[in-house]
């Protein structure tokens, strides 16, 4: 396996996986996104069929420039919108537009520049653009028209306007109409119907990322009253945002509790603001008389929102990446350098691909093993057959590997990785015995890294079975996924163990499914 090959599979995964996630998504704006992952996809179908030497390497040219990048950029176009930064928001979206003028980027910088225009008080430049654009039959102009009403904080009228002019079947498929619409109907005072339409774009709501779905349960917080859920989302998921768009919606809650002097207090300095939609904004709020959500929310929105914070706090638990961030993993760090030493080793012996360095080292021999060479079961998932295989063995302890000792603990995670190592081996070893596998030589620490994989399932299966919470039962589907692929790449590629892959991944989710119940009585 070389980076060519690599880069063929990487390429076609991640495009597949895109035209997948397109076809299955609602939003039309993934059109542009299938079409370019079809095209690097037929792209390199037909290298590899007539110069398969170097498929790889322009597939993931052409992958890097119109997929990565792209994707990169419009991550910092979010963020950058996300903080009010209008000016570097629209310099990145020329960017995009040159890489991808599809799906709506091709006007996205003069959206952007108009929402410049409104936050220097140019209303009139800023309302010319819109205007420009606007209508009620394409994505582009229904995003234009409800920056007019917007921009000048026209809640009701944008209410009517949705209501009157998107059809529902659009309304189900385009999610910044729908988180428009429900700040409309919180904004008009109807907090019961808030909480009815979040229910109504539910399914919606779950396939956004966790960013947008954490914005939506803000303002049904702030609408509710809920201001220490709001003040906590701010300071966790919604940081990013600047200090008067948190003021304005902290006020927002206080309004709802009640506290009409500290909502005021929290507004004040923000009435005289050049940006003329957080003027329009604060004129509005001001204007209209404080509602109680206490006296008008419905026992079934008050259950509503308690299963919200229940959401939350599940994903909190359950979410990978805060089980990570933070905490240190030196099982892990340990096993990587043990890895890398055993690599250094090679080189210094006699080079990392030279096979009968690797033997004298402890390659795996199943008929040296029978002869009582054993302890080749354990030394074997230390060595590495070239630096792309030591890399790519590292990226999986590295992700794996500390999500999985954060979550067992150390003498748990080594026993895990012991056993799947060793496992693995043996299971390659007695299935050449039995005549069913052709290895007769390997190395790696893949048997032990599936098995880390291995375990993770067993983890995520019994929390999706005891708590039933979608974000486990996405974690689950996910690790499947990788179990799919790297089968599929194991049958396909030569020199690659399919047995000692699989092997410890059943391990893994046998030895997993037992020391999670000592995981649980810890937890």
């Amino acid at each position: 396996m070389d980076i060519n090959y690599l880069l063929i599979w990487m390429v076609s995964i991640s495009c597949i996986s895109q035209i997948i996630t397109g076809i299955r998504s609602s939003a039309r704006r993934a059109v542009g996104w299938m079409i370019v992952s079809g095209f690097i996809l037929a792209v390199t179908a037909i290298l590899s069929y007539l110069t398969p030497t170097i498929a790889g390497l322009v597939a993931g040219g052409l992958w890097a420039v119109f997929v990565v990048t792209p994707a990169i950029a419009i991550l910092n176009f979010n963020r950058l919108l996300t903080q009010q930064k209008f000016r570097q928001a629209r310099r990145i979206a020329t960017l995009v537009r040159l890489l991808h003028p599809t799906d709506g980027w091709r006007e996205q910088p003069e959206f952007v520049k108009a929402l410049e225009m409104a936050q220097e008080g140019l209303i009139d430049e800023a309302t010319a653009i819109f205007q420009r654009y606007q209508s009620s039959t394409t994505a582009i102009g229904r995003y234009a028209a409800i920056n007019l009403y917007q921009m000048n904080s026209n809640w009701s009228e944008l209410q009517l306007w949705i209501e009157e002019n998107i059809a529902p079947k659009i309304l189900d498929e385009e999610l910044n109409i729908q988180i428009i619409y429900l700040r409309c109907l919180g904004e008009t005072g109807d907090i019961n119907g808030l909480l009815k339409a979040c229910e109504q774009f539910k399914s919606s709501l779950e396939k956004s990322n966790l960013a947008t779905r954490n914005f939506v349960r803000m303002l049904v917080f702030a609408f509710c009253g809920e201001k220490e859920r709001v003040e906590k989302l701010f300071n966790d998921s919604l940081a990013t945002y600047p200090e008067t768009i948190k003021k304005y919606w902290l006020a927002s809650a206080e309004q709802a509790v009640g506290n009409q002097e500290v909502a005021r207090e929290l507004l004040a300095n923000q009435r005289n603001s050049k940006d003329i939609r957080i003027r329009k904004a604060v004129e509005w709020r001001l204007s209209k008389p404080c509602i109680i959500a206490s006296s008008e929310l419905t026992q079934q929105s008050q259950q509503f929102i308690k299963r919200i914070i229940t959401e939350i706090e599940q994903e909190a638990k359950y979410k990978l990446k805060s089980q990570i961030r933070g905490r240190r993993a030196n099982a892990t760090f340990l096993m990587i350098g043990l890895n890398l030493a055993a690599f250094v080793l090679e080189i210094r012996f006699g080079g990392s691909t030279n096979i009968e360095t690797l033997y004298n080292l402890g390659a795996l021999v199943p008929q040296q093993v029978l002869a009582g060479d054993w302890w080749r079961l354990l030394s074997a998932t230390f060595l590495h057959f070239g630096w792309m295989h030591l890399t790519t063995n590292m990226f999986g302890l590295y992700f794996f590997g500390r999500l999985v000792e954060l979550i067992l603990g150390v003498k748990q995670y080594l026993f895990v990785y012991l056993i799947a190592s060793i496992g693995s081996m043996l299971a390659v070893t007695w299935m050449s015995v039995l005549g069913y596998s052709q290895t007769e030589f390997a190395v790696g620490a893949s048997g032990a890294v599936m098995g880390l994989v291995g375990v993770s399932i067993a983890i995520f299966l019994r929390d999706w079975l005891r708590d039933k919470v979608s974000i486990a039962s996405q974690n689950l589907r996910k690790f499947l996924f990788i179990i799919l692929l790297q089968t599929v790449f194991d049958l396909t590629t030569p020199q690659i163990s399919f047995i000692g892959h699989i092997s410890g991944t059943i391990i893994g989710f046998l030895v997993g499914m037992i020391v999670k119940l000592n995981w649980k009585v810890r937890k």
